[in-house]
């Protein structure tokens, strides 16, 4: 068993506290299997509401994984912690944004697409923010100037 955090890197302008948009976002990673070391060809989506049974056992998980090669089945859960916002203060720093419980499997990478939330700089509230194309733009009506969130980057690391 392992414990890895996701940290995710962005340029915050005239914004804060970016976060996934609700408990039932659904997160898009690429998985390695630890025992054959070959990495799944497309991203596996994972969500914190859904846990599915682990075969031969009582427990369960939010990922439940069998490498296409080796067959052997692995697990993730998210460590029961919420999400954490990303904000101005970390705004070009890689800062943590969840914990992932691995058995059997190591994540490679992150893709940030879907629904996002965030606040200008005077309280307004930005819901739909759409990342997949690494670049969103607004207008903070409440505050008169432009928004944006550019240069989102990601990667997995020991907790």
């Amino acid at each position: 068993m392992v414990f890895l955090k996701l940290e995710i890197k962005a340029e915050l302008e005239n914004i804060t506290d970016l976060v996934p948009s609700g408990d039932d976002f659904e997160y898009f990673f690429k998985v390695v299997c630890n025992s054959c070391h070959e990495e799944h060809p497309k991203y596996v989506s994972v969500n914190r509401l859904e846990k599915r049974d682990i075969s031969g056992s009582r427990g369960s998980a939010n990922l439940v994984w069998r490498c296409g090669i080796c067959k052997k089945e692995s697990s993730a859960s998210f460590v029961d912690e919420p999400s954490k916002p990303y904000t101005a203060e970390s705004n070009g720093q890689f800062a943590t944004l969840l914990k992932m419980e691995c058995r059997g499997l190591e994540f490679t990478n992150f893709d940030p697409r879907g629904q996002w939330i965030c606040k200008g700089e005077k309280g307004t509230v930005f819901s739909g923010v759409d990342l997949e194309d690494d670049d969103w733009v607004d207008y903070d009506e409440k505050a008169k100037i432009d928004v944006r969130i550019s240069k989102v980057e990601s990667r997995w690391t020991r907790a």
